[in-house]
């Protein structure tokens, strides 16, 4: 049956079957194919191909929606049930094979260099390699981290807690290549980015963040799983600061500054 929905968005627009392919980079015969065979292309392709018609490319090709599933529950490799069952050298072995990017989004990410006190050089390493590097953290003097310690029934400990971490990472801080940040939003995952690898720390409501879930996921073409936590983290990215202007970094650098 003959895509009559690609044959009229086809006339209603500037490009022709000839046109079309060459934009997309293909044969004409691909092309035609997708409107008399009802063949349904990769969903790179029809993602590019619908962008370029400016339409939407399930309204082109329906069936992409359940590719979408398929990709995305593929995504999947893996669910722990308590971070603390996470094999401790997964968290070295991604970091150390990183070479795109690696981001780390929590309220402290404390347990990455009291388990791995290698992993802070390794770090500093990447940068001179080009490896982009983000760290985000909790204000420890947000009223959110305070009130995530009363929901963990820690209290004080929390921002405790995220004041230890910072020490472990300071000389991270200034650092050309590494992107460091405070946020003060409500951490719903924590969110460790290592390329196309991603654990996710699924936080539960009273529960001790090693006690909770890890999900780990593996990106791949056509799927939505993992862009959709990149996209979470990019979010509280935009709206973090940089640590060197919150207030706990102008104190710590004031508190050195008396002691030498």
């Amino acid at each position: 049956m003959p895509n009559e929905r690609l044959r009229a968005t086809l006339l209603d627009s500037d490009y022709d079957e000839r046109s079309l392919a060459a934009e997309l980079g293909l044969d004409p015969k691909s092309i035609q194919r997708w409107i008399t065979r009802e063949v349904t292309p990769r969903r790179s392709t029809a993602l590019r191909a619908a962008k370029v018609l400016g339409v939407s490319s399930l309204w082109l090709w329906p069936n992409l929606e359940t590719d979408r599933r398929a990709a995305s529950q593929a995504e999947i490799v893996t669910l722990y049930p308590h971070r603390s069952e996470v094999p401790r050298h997964l968290w070295l072995d991604l970091l150390a094979t990183a070479k795109k990017r690696v981001w780390l989004y929590a309220n402290a990410s404390l347990f990455l260099p009291e388990d791995n006190p290698e992993s802070i050089d390794i770090i500093q390493r990447k940068v001179a390699s080009g490896t982009d590097i983000r760290i985000l953290m909790a204000d420890p003097d947000s009223e959110l981290c305070i009130r995530r310690g009363v929901e963990e029934r820690l209290f004080d400990a929390i921002p405790s807690r995220v004041r230890m971490a910072l020490s472990y990472y300071a000389p991270l801080v200034g650092i050309s290549g590494i992107d460091f940040r405070l946020q003060q939003e409500t951490l719903y995952n924590s969110i460790f980015v290592y390329d196309d690898d991603m654990l996710i720390n699924q936080h539960v409501y009273g529960m001790y963040g090693y006690m909770a879930p890890i999900l780990h996921l593996r990106r791949m073409e056509g799927g939505d799983f993992f862009d959709m936590y990149v996209r979470s983290f990019n979010r509280v990215w935009e709206i973090s600061s940089q640590i060197e202007e919150s207030n706990f970094w102008k104190q710590r650098a004031t508190s050195i500054g008396r002691q030498s």
